[in-house]
């Protein structure tokens, strides 16, 4: 079967193919971690703002680890096919706004030439949590084998910090032009969240915002001084919050879609109808005109972000840890297990307690509820359970702390906390922090879980001994009972 691209576009099935040719776009947009996420995404928000109102808004995408992205993209010219699975039926087309698929390394010179360019004056990221190299403590990690060599003068950057840091010292030199940095990935505060007092505003600059001034600060170059202030006055780091369940693809999806297609596309992905991207209206270039696609421009996303992390993403963990352990395989099979649905009912309920007010929390946990239960999705609980020592701090113990300090009972997150303890003895266990983890069982017994919570940075809770106690309590329940203990 002929593979999909370029020339391949004029023989495709009527309505299957892109909203606008690809070779009508121009290089406005740097995306770091081009995976399926991002072309199921930003990358469609983004081509139907070009279909309604142009600009050129191509996208080059650099992979940050693997070249195997890289390997399905270029010889595809970049495009590639979503697939809707909709309880209907799935609905394949083609998506054509990443025009190139490059890798950070061996296109370094290419990656830094683009971010000095005044027509790029957007850079999305979605590189995952562990992606961005923080410490413990939300900093930027210097004991990091990328960052310490990127500080210690490596001739290309291997981390995500010092590739955005060395592309806006050469921007500022060389145009000097304002640029939008658009982290995309599933973190509290991802850019910049303006926080509203009774005489000011207080900007609580996180992740991207901090991890790159912090290596500037760290790099030891003659103008860093010079390059801070710049940044400050001339980047913009606004905060997001994205949501559209996207499975790993597999050869089946990739057959699939070869098959509407009539030409074999190797990039294939695929993704729930449901869609939502909000962003805080605080740019400081030209973007694309993302809110005529569904987009939400607010002021301030904590309210969207805090209820994300907490109920979709913070529920997703806990049924990715209770099923496999249950023996399902994804999150639809999970849903059918008699104990999925009250459990997730009675944790969304405890977990509301701890969300901004005004939210529609029952409305949004009637739609988690039919999402998650979506037949047509193959979404596995071995992926959405990988990195869980990253996710467990921001979906579960920032909750239960808040809850636990206001005097509430935390029974949900007593289980799932006890749940994640549970999985972290599992043999095929995907974390960075995977050696501590096992290690933290191969001590005395008591000291099992205060030793895991220390490895998630918790040591307030490791010294909790009532918590601790109640952790115990349940992970004994689940050991004994299996998941049905969590009701």
């Amino acid at each position: 079967m002929t593979r999909l691209n370029l020339g391949a576009l004029t023989g495709l099935p009527e309505g299957t193919g892109p909203l606008v040719d690809p070779r009508s776009l121009g290089t406005r947009i740097v995306h770091l971690g081009p995976g399926a996420f991002h072309r199921a995404h930003q990358a469609v928000h983004t081509e139907q703002a070009e279909a309604l109102h142009g600009g050129g808004w191509g996208i080059v995408g650099f992979s940050q680890r693997g070249r195997g992205v890289v390997g399905q993209l270029a010889p595809q010219d970049g495009l590639y096919s979503l697939t809707l699975r909709t309880p209907d039926g799935p609905r394949t087309r083609v998506v054509g706004q990443l025009r190139e698929a490059l890798h950070a390394a061996d296109d370094a010179d290419r990656l830094r030439a683009l971010l000095a360019s005044p027509r790029v004056t957007v850079v999305t990221l979605t590189v995952t949590e562990k992606g961005y190299r923080r410490a413990p403590g939300g900093g930027l990690d210097a004991t990091d084998p990328l960052v310490a060599a990127d500080l210690a003068g490596a001739p290309v950057p291997g981390s995500v910090p010092g590739q955005l840091a060395h592309g806006l010292r050469a921007r500022r030199v060389v145009c000097g032009a304002p640029l939008n940095v658009v982290p995309c990935d599933n973190m509290a505060d991802n850019g910049q969240v303006a926080v509203s007092y009774t005489h000011l505003d207080v900007y609580k600059r996180q992740v991207v915002a901090r991890l790159v001034r912090e290596f500037v600060q760290a790099s030891g170059w003659d103008d860093r001084d010079t390059l801070l202030a710049w940044i400050d006055e001339a980047v913009a780091f606004p905060s997001t919050v994205v949501d559209r369940i996207v499975p790993a693809t597999t050869d089946a999806d990739r057959d699939a879609a070869s098959v509407a297609l009539g030409v074999r596309d190797e990039a294939a992905v695929t993704g729930e109808p449901f869609t939502q991207w909000v962003l805080q209206d605080a740019f400081a270039a030209d973007r694309p005109r993302w809110e005529d696609t569904g987009a939400l421009l607010v002021p301030d996303v904590a309210p969207y972000q805090v209820m994300k992390l907490r109920l979709l993403n913070g529920g997703h963990t806990l049924l990715s840890c209770l099923g496999l352990a249950d023996g399902r395989g994804t999150v639809a099979d999970a849903m059918t297990a008699p104990w999925a649905e009250p459990v997730l009912r009675a944790y969304a309920a405890e977990v509301a307690g701890s969300l901004p007010a005004g939210l529609d929390v029952d409305g949004y946990v009637d739609g988690l509820v039919a999402r998650f239960a979506n037949p047509a999705m193959r979404h596995r609980l071995r992926q959405i359970a990988t990195d869980g020592s990253l996710k467990v701090p921001e979906r579960w113990l920032a909750p239960l702390r808040e809850l636990r300090a206001a005097g509430h009972a935390t029974p949900a997150l007593v289980t799932a906390v006890a749940a994640w303890a549970r999985h972290t003895r599992d043999e095929r266990l995907d974390d960075p922090a995977a050696e501590r983890l096992r290690a933290a069982w191969q001590g005395p017994a008591d000291r099992g879980v205060p030793a895991l919570l220390t490895v998630l940075g918790a040591e307030d809770l490791a010294g909790d001994r009532h918590f601790v106690a109640e952790v115990r309590e349940r992970l004994a329940a689940l050991d004994a009972h299996g998941a049905a203990a969590s009701i």
